[in-house]
């Protein structure tokens, strides 16, 4: 074999090698419509769903609501988003949480609703942390300019 056919063969091989773990981590990219979405539809939408009310209506009155077992919606990405990194910033994230990212090691309001065993709640928030990537328990206005880029949160 000549040196050009190496040296062909050794470039095809790079690219090969190349295209295949950029589509590995792609693939293993979490996202809102892969993989977040189908732990919300299970979990959370019986009181976070599509009757539930977007935030600015909950803030309005989140005693009747709460009373109604209905939260804010979170049943669309753009709804969802509002408690990762939006007007409620870090909202998602208190409620979650497990309790380590605590002063006081209580886990957040929302995380027993996560799965009906501790291996799944642990399943499902780690998804949705490597979905988050910037995991704060910070409201909005106490979190800095890079905690906030450090936000991924997917949508697809």
């Amino acid at each position: 074999m000549g040196k050009m056919s190496k040296m062909f063969l050794g470039v095809l091989f790079l690219m090969v090698f190349v295209a295949g773990s950029v589509f590995a981590a792609a693939s293993d990219t979490v996202t809102y419509e892969k993989d977040i979405k189908k732990i919300l539809s299970a979990q959370c939408l019986s009181c976070h769903g599509s009757d539930a009310p977007v935030m600015t209506e909950f803030k309005k009155d989140e005693e009747k609501f709460k009373k109604a077992m209905k939260g804010p919606r979170a049943d669309t990405y753009k709804d969802l988003m509002v408690m990762v990194n939006g007007s409620d910033t870090g909202a998602l994230m208190r409620r979650l949480d497990d309790g380590k990212n605590t002063a006081n090691g209580k886990p957040g309001n929302m995380y027993d609703y996560l799965g009906g065993t501790n291996e799944e709640k642990v399943k499902n928030l780690e998804a949705i942390k490597m979905w988050i990537g910037g995991w704060t328990l910070k409201r909005q206005k106490d979190i800095t300019a890079d905690e906030l880029k450090a936000i991924k949160a997917l949508e697809k």
